[in-house]
């Protein structure tokens, strides 16, 4: 039986732009991006896990905003469960700690990077609900 993963990812929007973050190349799926986050520890909620994932790994605060998706995806390495959420940073600026590099983009800028598979149904949500952006 796969290894289950309970991960949140944060869709952090500042002025109509999505932080993205490339994983390294030393990690499982190296170099693909995704959305910044972490693993839910045991009685964590995945609101509080998304907060404090976001402060040990980019050194910033966020207030956590609406579900955006939740996608179930089997890898090689498990079966992962990635809930994300729509973020504001309330404070600090993000910082590359775990990841190689972390960029801005508008909406439709997102199908230009390569993405995590489990990333991509909130991606298309979120090309739903922004369409007109240009």
């Amino acid at each position: 039986m796969k290894k289950r993963l309970h991960v949140v990812g944060a869709v952090i929007i500042k002025e109509d732009k999505i932080l993205c973050a490339q994983r390294g190349m030393k990690k499982s799926l190296p170099g693909l991006w995704e959305f910044p986050g972490g693993k839910i520890e045991e009685a964590e909620t995945p609101q509080a896990a998304l907060k404090r994932e976001i402060q040990e790994e980019m050194h910033c605060h966020v207030e956590i905003g609406e579900q955006v998706e939740h996608t179930v995806y089997e890898y090689d390495f498990g079966i992962v469960h990635l809930t994300t959420f729509y973020c504001q940073l309330v404070e600090g600026t993000p910082q590359l700690t775990e990841h190689i590099a972390i960029k801005w983009v508008n909406v439709h800028e997102l199908d230009q990077l390569a993405w995590a598979p489990a990333d991509i149904p909130a991606i298309e949500k979120l090309k739903q609900t922004y369409p007109a952006q240009r």
